[in-house]
C-alpha cells in the first residue's frame, strides 16, 4: 500500500520537521507537564505556525485558514503528533471547534472565534461528559433554563481536559425533556473566565491539566452564546464526535516509535525474542491499518458523508494499535541498559501512559464497538 500524498505533502513535511527541529527543545514531550516552560514552548510553535498559514492550512482563507486541502492538514496533524503534539491543547480549537462553528454558528460567532483559533492565540475545552453521563452521554444533567433574554447553566462536568488553561468552553447541556434523551440538548459556547465556573484539577499519571472538574453554578449566558438551534445539540454533538475521534493521529507516533527501536537498540536488537520482533513487525502493519482507515474517514469528511461507524471503527483500530504497539516497547526498552537512550526510554514510557487512557477517551472503546455493529446491522437490513 502506497501511502505517498505526492511531492507537495513530503515538501509539507520536510518544513514542518525543520521548525520542529528549530524550535521544539530536544527533550520535549509535550506542553502538558510540570514544567511550565513546556507550554510556554507549544503556545509559542502555535503562533509561528499560525504566522506561516500552517495551523490552519485546511481553513477557508476568509476565516483565518491557508485555504489548502484536507491532505495537506492531515500531513500537519500526523507530524504533530509523531512528534509530541507541540501545538500543546491548540489541536482542539484546529480539528473540530473551529470546523463545527463554520458548519453551525451564525456570522457573529464566526468572526468572533474564529480567527484567535486560526492565530493560535485561544485554547477551548469540551464540556460535555458528566459523572453519570460519560460513555451515555445523553444522559447528562448539566441544565440550562430560560431567564429573561438569556440562560441560566447549572451542573458539573467531569474528564474535561485543558480546563484549567482554556478561554473557552463548548458546553453541552440539557434545555429541555424530549421523548427520547437525545432530544432537548443544546451546545452554547461561554467563557472560562466567568467566576460562576469553577476548575478543580483531577491529579493522574497524564500530568496536570489533562483531567479536571468544572462546576456551573448559576451561570449566565445569551441567546448569541447559544450554537446552531435550542434542543437540537444532538446533531452537532454526532459533527464533533466525527472530527474530534480521526484528528488525533496516535498512530503517526506509534509508528515513528517502533521505527526507532531497533537503531536505539543497536546490535541487543538482534538479542530479542524472535517472538518480540515478530509482535513489533506486527504492530508496523497495524499502523498502516490505522493510517489507511483515518485516510477513509477525512475523505469522507471532505464529501460530507461521513457516519458514525466509519469513525467508530477507526476509532476502534487505532485504540488497539495505541495500546499493544505501547505494551511490545515497553518490552523492547527493558532491553535497554539503564543510563542509555533515556529519552527514548522517556517517549516509550510517556506513550504508555497515554495509550492506557485511550480506553476510554473520546467516548469509550466498548461504546465504538456498539456503534460499528449498528451500523453494521443497519447496512445488512438495507
Amino acid at each position: 500500500m502506497d501511502f505517498d500524498l505526492g511531492e507537495a505533502a513530503n515538501t509539507l513535511r520536510g518544513e514542518l520537521r525543520g521548525l520542529i527541529a528549530d524550535q521544539i527543545p530536544a527533550g520535549f514531550l509535550g506542553a502538558f507537564t510540570d514544567d511550565p516552560a513546556d507550554l510556554d514552548v507549544a503556545q509559542r510553535f502555535c503562533r509561528t505556525l499560525a504566522q506561516r498559514h500552517l495551523l490552519c492550512m485546511s481553513w477557508p482563507t476568509e476565516f483565518g485558514g491557508g485555504g489548502s486541502s484536507v491532505w495537506e492538514q492531515t500531513v500537519v496533524r500526523e507530524e504533530m503528533w509523531a512528534h509530541h503534539e507541540p501545538r500543546g491543547a491548540q489541536y482542539m480549537g484546529v480539528n473540530w471547534v473551529g470546523p463545527i462553528i463554520m458548519r453551525h454558528g451564525t456570522e457573529e460567532q464566526q468572526r468572533k472565534h474564529l480567527p484567535p483559533i486560526a492565530n493560535g492565540e485561544v485554547i477551548w475545552c469540551q464540556g460535555f461528559s458528566e459523572p453519570e453521563a460519560g460513555s451515555d452521554l445523553a444522559s447528562l444533567r448539566t441544565s440550562a433554563r430560560r431567564e429573561g433574554d438569556g440562560w441560566r447553566i447549572n451542573g458539573q462536568k467531569i474528564w474535561t481536559s485543558y480546563a484549567t488553561m482554556a478561554q473557552w468552553c463548548f458546553l453541552l447541556a440539557r434545555t429541555s425533556k424530549g421523548e427520547k434523551k437525545q432530544q432537548g440538548l443544546t451546545i452554547f459556547l461561554v467563557p472560562m473566565s466567568d467566576p460562576a465556573i469553577t476548575v478543580r484539577p483531577i491529579r493522574t499519571m497524564m500530568g496536570p491539566h489533562h483531567l479536571n472538574e468544572v462546576f456551573f453554578d448559576e451561570l449566565k449566558v445569551t441567546e448569541a452564546d447559544v450554537l446552531g438551534t435550542v434542543d437540537q445539540g444532538w446533531s452537532i454533538v454526532q459533527d464533533v464526535m466525527s472530527f474530534e475521534r480521526v484528528g488525533i493521529a496516535r498512530y503517526a507516533r506509534c509508528e515513528k516509535l517502533l521505527q526507532a527501536a531497533p537503531a536505539v537498540l543497536g546490535d541487543a536488537w538482534d538479542t530479542l525474542p524472535a517472538e518480540l520482533r515478530g509482535r513489533w513487525t506486527r504492530m508496523l502493519t497495524h499502523c498502516r491499518r490505522a493510517r489507511l482507515m483515518a485516510y477513509r474517514v477525512v475523505s469522507l469528511q471532505s464529501t460530507g458523508r461521513v457516519k458514525p461507524g466509519d469513525t467508530a471503527a477507526y476509532r476502534i483500530a487505532v485504540t488497539k494499535l495505541d495500546q499493544d504497539s505501547a505494551e511490545v516497547l515497553m518490552e523492547i526498552i527493558a532491553a535497554l541498559p539503564r543510563g542509555e537512550s533515556e529519552h527514548f526510554r522517556q517517549e516509550v514510557e510517556d506513550h504508555w501512559r497515554y495509550a492506557q487512557a485511550s480506553t476510554v477517551s473520546s467516548g469509550s472503546i466498548e461504546m465504538q464497538r456498539i456503534l460499528l455493529s449498528r451500523a453494521m446491522l443497519t447496512e445488512a437490513r438495507a
